[in-house]
């Protein structure tokens, strides 16, 4: 008498079945392993010129400058060397420091005009949400954060124009800041 063959949704639950009870076991061994601890990234003094003290944490974020403009946009402080995503009811939703290059646009009103997924930045880093805003010098001026989520070397004799920021704070600003999006730069 020949062999019985088993119909094909047999042998794909049994296979199903399978892999979801493994899954679940990795999964009940990874619980039992070490968890990382998230840290956030703050800019440091070897990211600038070296002579400029490390950025400090406060309980009460930095108020977005007057001058800024109003409604919904991104404002650029070249002197405190951050940033602020406000919304259209002029609330700060987000606020974080930066590491400018080299080059810096001038104070005014801009619009993001061309946004970049991923690309290698004129340092050689890959970089990641790359949103272009401004020109100035023949570069083009631009917010992105490195892939690897480290700060830019200081520059030595480069112009740069990117203004990077950490990795959590490139992709915030990336998800607020479609293109159009206005960007003011104060003083």
């Amino acid at each position: 008498m020949p062999a019985r063959r088993l119909p094909t949704w047999v042998w794909v639950s049994g296979l199903t079945a399978g892999g979801i009870v493994a899954v679940a076991v990795l999964a009940v061994q990874a619980d039992k392993g070490p968890h990382p601890v998230a840290t956030a990234t703050r800019p440091s003094a070897s990211a600038s010129t070296g002579a400029e003290p490390r950025p400090t944490a406060s309980k009460a974020p930095a108020a977005v400058p007057d001058g800024s403009g109003t409604g919904r946009r991104v404002v650029y402080s070249l002197g405190q060397k951050r940033v602020w995503l406000v919304d259209a009811s002029d609330a700060s939703r987000r606020t974080f420091a930066v590491w400018p290059g080299t080059v810096s646009p001038d104070p005014g009103s801009y619009t993001i005009s061309q946004r970049t997924e991923a690309t290698t930045g004129s340092d050689g880093v890959q970089i990641e949400h790359i949103m272009y805003f401004a020109a100035k010098s023949g570069l083009s001026i631009a917010f992105s954060n490195a892939v690897d989520g480290s700060s830019p070397p200081p520059a030595s004799d480069v112009r740069t124009s990117g203004i990077r920021m950490g990795k959590a704070d490139g992709s915030a600003l990336w998800t607020f800041g479609s293109t159009g999006t206005t960007v003011t730069v104060v003083k």
